[in-house]
């Protein structure tokens, strides 16, 4: 009998991830209950450590494997393949904030919030709403920059092997993309409408406010990837953990035009 693996796939070992991140999962949102009534907010920090400990973890054993030989060319087809449906989540996830806005937007309800208005204008009266030709206009320039080098950093690694560009186009996506969230910050603190008490402000802070969230998560993604990179770790043809981050700061990217050109330019 022929020894040693016969086929191109990883049958992964038992692993406690899976169970440990359902369970820190669940005490974040019964804690995040809690702390919606005012009881205690200490449970939702507690799960959330606990997915956070997990994803670190198990990322960790993911890269171990790649690492370690287990990424096959049809392993990392598959790892494509889950990362494209993660992201056909995402937007579908951001479909229903563009939904609730237009909804609002071309049928705005009368305040008792049951029946339409016939002459309902939008944004509603005493909203004052952000000119997209200033600060939101400076912010997707900025956005668009960042995606700009991520893909100069792409390109670098795949056509050139040139780590050092790679590394450089990995810096510069970084720090465009915190100076994004500092003036994203800094556009909210200027507000002149809050989350709360009308439907303009609530519709304007989730659906920005979630991207602005993505934002955050794609620059701490990038930041792995530059550290992996400083470490050796891609190659032309290993490369699945930065192509995943380049993919999902692209869709940021994206989501952001469909955001500025519907709510900052339409939706004023």
């Amino acid at each position: 009998m022929a020894s040693g693996k016969q086929h191109d796939y990883h049958i992964l070992q038992p692993s406690i991830w899976p169970f440990l991140g359902a369970v820190g999962g669940f005490v974040m949102l019964f804690g995040a209950v809690l702390w919606m009534k005012d009881i205690t907010p200490f449970m939702f920090l507690a799960g959330l450590a606990v997915v956070l400990y997990v994803m670190f973890a198990w990322w960790s054993d993911v890269v171990a494997e790649s690492r370690a030989g287990d990424h096959t060319p049809v392993v990392r087809i598959g790892l494509r393949y889950g990362f494209i449906l993660f992201i056909m989540s995402e937007v579908m996830f951001f479909a229903a904030w563009f939904w609730s806005f237009f909804k609002h937007a071309l049928y705005p309800m009368h305040p008792d919030g049951i029946s339409p208005m016939a002459d309902g204008v939008w944004p509603p009266a005493g909203i004052e709403t952000f000119d997209p030709w200033h600060l939101p206009l400076i912010n997707t320039l900025i956005l668009l920059c960042s995606g700009m080098a991520a893909t100069w950093a792409h390109h670098a690694l795949v056509h050139e092997n040139n780590r050092k560009d790679l590394q450089n186009g990995l810096i510069l996506a970084i720090l465009l993309g915190l100076f994004f969230t500092v003036l994203q910050a800094y556009e909210y603190s200027h507000a002149a409408f809050g989350f709360a008490g009308n439907i303009y402000g609530a519709n304007f802070f989730m659906a920005t406010g979630f991207h602005g969230a993505h934002v955050i998560i794609g620059t701490i993604f990038l930041t792995v990837c530059l550290v992996r990179a400083y470490r050796g770790h891609f190659t032309p043809d290993k490369h699945v953990g930065f192509e995943a981050a380049a993919w999902y700061w692209h869709f940021v990217d994206v989501v952001w035009l469909f955001l500025f050109a519907a709510i900052y330019v339409w939706g004023r």
